[in-house]
């Protein structure tokens, strides 16, 4: 029966996710689990597509599979694999079954087996149960039976996925999927979806995109994304955080100079265009350019050619512009920061990134993915979130986007962990542990008062307490910034210069 029920779906026209997770669904009823996974391999992770009866976050999470013995163990093999109720191995599941209790209950069975398509491996089917003896010796030869009917789900699935690959990109794109090491754009919501499609199409074309977002929305993965998908793929793509060039060395850093250009030029240099000939110059902060750099750039998006510092004649460059910047650049124009000129150039086609706010459950898959790195790190058995803490994750308002969520949960895991608790317990974080800041937070939090705040603390001379206040604000607005000193300024809305004195006075530097 399960065999003609899977057999079934596969001559339905379904979307993938719909079919995928009819998958899982029709598992789980049929083998009485508490929890059946679909992963698929990522070069050495295997990353959840379709899951049921785990936990929202659980789709975020990356498991590396020589950090989870279970998950080698079944790799390993193309039979079946079923591990005792009493096994001594960790496994991955553990705390991440939804048993709408709150509590972190552990796996006490668990049986899986490795997919392959086309004969190379693919990923796994696990399934979970909290109750021992649920997969008895006739679930596992069931299993093993069924193997072949998921295999083919996943089949159609790949074959539907490479022909819209095909549709959206030219022949010479080999691979689609993203490097291991280009980091890996989250999220399920509806916003989310759109905006990915939008890039799809307009990564095959050459016009210069700007990305528009807050602070740690992740335009560079955005922007990474892009390249990856276009016709320049093959060939680099370079970043310039423009943030950070000094200004007096900002031109030469972009267009290159020649020797004795000025002084300390003891040779030629080429600078970021000629690094990115051929391929695509990312321009991160776009706003934070000098003037004149900026009229310097306006000529090299209207004629393709660069002129290195000190040369007498330009150069032809072939590079596409992606610009990204957190500012109103409007704002910018006229307070005379910004040329209209260049703005009109590198907006061609503004793309406006979410904030994470806007993106609903997301929130959860990337707190996950977080969870799961920092367990990694930590030597931790298990680390989850608790209810309460999932709602005060969906209800806050993210001013620092997911950069400010990366740092959330690395601070309270490290927290939980010099509080004493144990590595071989699961491990679970509580809003209080989180400490997201209400004042900057806004939707759906509670803002206590400071009377309230301070209530059973040791009463403090006013100028203690001013420092106390100053170095929170100056660490939430690094924690924002990502560390970096002059936006943690700008959202200070303070001199560079005197963060950097009142940082020493304070002794954070």
């Amino acid at each position: 029966m399960l065999r003609e029920s899977l057999a079934a779906d596969l001559i339905v026209e379904l979307p993938n996710a719909v079919r995928l997770q009819r998958l899982v669904q029709t598992l789980r009823e049929y083998f009485n689990s508490g929890a059946v996974g679909l992963l698929r391999l990522d070069d050495d992770s295997l990353r959840p597509v379709a899951t049921v009866g785990l936990v929202h976050e659980a789709l975020g999470r990356r498991f590396v599979i020589a950090q989870h013995p279970r998950l080698a163990a079944i790799m390993a093999s193309r039979e079946p694999t079923w591990f005792e109720p009493d096994s001594r191995l960790p496994d991955p599941y553990d705390g991440l079954l939804d048993n709408h209790a709150g509590e972190p209950m552990p796996v006490h069975d668990c049986m899986g087996v490795s997919l392959y398509v086309e004969g190379r491996i693919w990923g796994a089917i696990t399934l979970d149960a909290l109750h021992a003896g649920t997969f008895d010796s006739r679930a596992r030869e069931e299993l093993k039976r069924c193997t072949l009917q998921i295999e083919a789900a996943v089949r159609v699935t790949r074959l539907e996925q490479e022909n819209r690959s095909l549709r959206l990109s030219r022949s010479d794109i080999q691979d689609v999927r993203r490097p291991a090491d280009e980091g890996e754009i989250l999220g399920q919501s509806e916003v989310l979806h759109q905006l990915l499609n939008e890039l799809d199409v307009l990564a095959d074309s050459e016009l210069p995109v700007l990305l528009l977002g807050e602070t740690g929305v992740g335009k560079e993965l955005f922007a990474r994304r892009l390249h990856r998908l276009s016709r320049r793929s093959h060939k680099p793509l370079v970043q310039v955080n423009c943030a950070a060039l000094p200004e007096s060395l900002a031109e030469s850093e972009l267009f290159g100079h020649v020797k004795g250009a000025f002084s300390g030029a003891t040779s030629d240099r080429a600078g970021r265009f000629d690094a990115a000939n051929g391929g695509t110059l990312f321009l991160d902060e776009v706003g934070e350019l000098p003037l004149a750099v900026q009229a310097k750039l306006l000529r090299t998006l209207q004629n393709g050619e660069i002129q290195r510092l000190g040369a007498d004649k330009p150069l032809h460059v072939d590079v596409r512009i992606i610009a990204a910047t957190n500012r109103h650049l409007p704002d910018s124009i006229r307070d005379g920061l910004f040329r209209a000129d260049l703005y009109h150039r590198l907006s061609v086609y503004p793309v406006p990134i979410p904030p994470l706010r806007e993106r609903g459950n997301d929130v959860l898959m990337l707190a996950g993915h977080f969870l799961e790195l920092n367990r990694a790190r930590l030597g931790l058995r298990g680390l989850r979130l608790s209810p309460a803490a999932e709602r005060a994750l969906l209800t806050y308002n993210w001013p620092g986007n997911v950069r400010e969520l990366e740092h959330v949960i690395s601070r309270a895991a490290l927290k939980t962990l010099s509080r004493g608790t144990s590595r071989t317990l699961i491990m679970t974080l509580e809003p209080e542990i989180l400490d997201l800041d209400s004042a900057m937070g806004g939707q759906g939090v509670v803002v206590e008062s400071p009377l309230d705040e301070t209530a059973d603390a040791p009463f403090q001379p006013l100028g203690e307490a001013v420092d106390d206040y100053q170095r929170k604000k100056i660490l939430q607005a690094l924690s924002l910034s990502g560390d970096n000193w002059a936006s943690a300024a700008r959202i200070l809305e303070i001199d560079p210069s005197n963060l950097h004195k009142l940082a020493r006075r304070l002794r954070l530097k």
